[in-house]
């Protein structure tokens, strides 16, 4: 009814005032967002002297399709991550998307292990969640899915951490593709 055309009208009036292009969606397994830009931080950057530098992406399903991101604090990196987990989900949704052009595979989930939580109350550290929502992720995900994960392993050692991120890696690799 009315508030489907609402939504309707918003997205497009978002995609109008932004400069968003039509996603365009292939059964290839590809994934190449061209000159790509985080909605949220795009706007808010805006007025400042600082201009988002947009930026691309190419994944494939059968060749390339884990990326490693690495860099220094502040680098971007989340931002980066964040930024096409949101292009995903926003063509899923039927809007256009922050981006030159966007060539997109249908998914079935978008699985995102980001930020530091806790619930103490319930004797559960930071740590502890970040490996409940990790192990969540790798038990429900597809080779359909798209899968975002910040800084895992971060809530221990050094040594641990990295084992951890590098065993979750080649479980994603090896069994989910």
């Amino acid at each position: 009814g009315i508030s489907q055309l609402d939504v309707a009208a918003a997205l497009a009036q978002v995609a109008v005032d932004n400069r968003y292009v039509r996603p365009q969606f292939s059964d290839s397994g590809e994934i190449r967002i061209e000159a790509g830009r985080h909605p949220v931080i795009e706007k808010l950057t805006e007025g400042d002297a600082i201009r988002f530098i947009p930026n691309d992406l190419y994944l494939h399903s059968n060749q390339s399709f884990i990326a490693v991101i690495t860099g220094p604090n502040m680098g971007g990196k989340s931002t980066y991550l964040r930024q096409a987990a949101l292009i995903l989900v926003m063509a899923q949704l039927g809007s256009f998307v922050p981006a030159d052009k966007a060539l997109l595979p249908l998914v079935d989930r978008v699985f995102t292990r980001v930020g530091a939580a806790d619930n103490l109350a319930r004797g559960r550290s930071t740590f502890m969640v970040e490996m409940m929502e990790t192990a969540t992720i790798l038990n429900t995900a597809t080779s359909m899915s798209f899968i975002v994960l910040d800084e895992i392993g971060r809530g221990t050692s050094t040594y641990d951490g990295l084992a951890l991120a590098w065993a979750v890696a080649e479980y994603i690799h090896d069994r989910i593709r």
